[in-house]
């Protein structure tokens, strides 16, 4: 089964005294502690870091090209976690404006597909390796204006797990959303995140 459960790890500044949140999603395999290594890398100064473990370390049982029947109960439950997290942060009076997104492979599939079912004004999100989750594309799973939200997506051309045409078709309905999005793809890069990377996020979403 894959219900999971609000098992979170924190870093950075306490919530109640944060000037903003990121939301980090780690990828298949991986841990909230592996994800969370990569916030000193981010420039982010008095924010409160937020990391969500995955039942099995896996959002999602099969690939996120499948059927989208087959990964749903995971992935609602996964979505629903991501809304509580959300919903906890704007709690503590820190707006969505200041509230951002990052995660690699597995967890950016998600960070993009929870931000393009929630669309409003954030202040930003990073796809390390991701695209929108179903065997196609569909729209109608997606509502709200990004209000200029920028997001970059970063991808291996090609990349093993995710296709560079998906990453491409993802970034085009994140534009109809009105998001500004960024996408860099890396001619032989392995599965991972590389510096380059991280300093395009740093220049491009992380400079609040």
């Amino acid at each position: 089964m894959y219900t999971h459960q609000k098992n979170i790890i924190t870093a950075g500044t306490p919530l109640a005294n944060a000037k903003g949140a990121l939301v980090m999603l780690h990828g298949r395999g991986g841990t909230s502690g592996n994800i969370l290594s990569l916030t000193g890398k981010f420039n982010m100064k008095d924010m409160s870091i937020i990391a969500p473990q995955a039942i099995h370390q896996s959002w999602y049982p099969y690939s996120f090209m499948a059927p989208i029947a087959d990964n749903l109960a995971a992935l609602d439950s996964a979505l629903e976690i991501i809304s509580d997290i959300v919903k906890d942060i704007i709690a503590a009076s820190i707006p969505a404006e200041k509230i951002y997104f990052a995660g690699f492979s597995q967890g950016a599939c998600l960070t993009l597909e929870f931000i393009a079912r929630n669309a409003r004004h954030y202040g930003g999100a990073v796809a390390f390796t991701g695209g929108l989750i179903g065997q196609q594309i569909n729209s109608g799973n997606y509502k709200g204006f990004f209000d200029a939200t920028p997001v970059l997506i970063t991808t291996g051309d090609p990349d093993p797990h995710v296709p560079l045409q998906r990453v491409l078709e993802s970034a085009d309905v994140l534009k109809v959303m009105d998001a500004i999005v960024t996408v860099e793809a890396y001619k032989g890069r392995p599965h991972t995140i590389t510096q380059p990377e991280i300093d395009l996020a740093n220049r491009l979403i992380f400079t609040r």
